[in-house]
C-alpha cells in the first residue's frame, strides 16, 4: 500500500507504523534472513516491514530513500536504531549524530528525536517497552 504523504513527517512509534509503505504480512520465523535484503528501497519513499510486535515491542526495518526524513518527536520507551545500509543523521536533542553502515545509536525514551536520509539507507529499529 502505497500513500502521498510530505517528506516531512511528524509522528509517534505508532504512526510510524503507517508510513508511506508497509507490508502487512507476517515475517517468517525458524527461516534464516538478512536484513538488508529483507526490505527494499521505493523512489521518493519510506518503506518499514514489521519483523516483530507483540506488547514487549517491537523489531521493524525501514529503508529510506535519500532526503526522506522522520521529523523531530518522542516515543514512550527507549529504541535502538543500527544502520544496515547507507548514511544518515539522527538528532537527539538537539545534538547531530552522523551514522554509517553498521553503526548504532540508542534513542532515549521521552527525549526528542528525528532521523533524516543522507543518503538512501536501511534501518532496523528495536523498540523494547519498559
Amino acid at each position: 500500500m502505497q500513500h502521498k504523504t510530505n517528506r516531512h513527517l511528524v509522528c509517534h512509534f505508532k504512526e510510524l507504523l503507517k508510513l508511506k509503505i508497509m507490508e502487512k504480512k507476517e515475517f517468517p520465523k525458524a527461516e534464516k534472513f538478512s536484513f538488508s535484503d529483507s526490505v527494499a528501497y521505493a523512489d521518493g519513499s519510506i518503506v518499514s516491514k514489521i519483523l516483530l510486535r507483540n506488547d514487549k515491542g517491537n523489531v521493524t526495518l525501514f529503508a529510506f530513500d535519500q532526503g526522506e526524513m522522520l521529523s523531530e518527536h518522542t516515543a514512550p520507551f527507549d529504541a535502538i536504531l543500527q544502520v544496515l545500509d547507507g548514511k544518515t543523521e539522527v538528532t537527539i536533542d538537539g545534538k547531530k549524530n552522523i551514522l554509517l553502515t553498521g553503526e548504532s545509536i540508542i534513542m532515549p525514551a521521552n527525549i526528542p528525536h528525528a532521523v533524516t536520509a543522507l543518503e538512501k539507507f536501511k534501518m532496523l529499529l528495536i523498540m523494547i517497552k519498559g
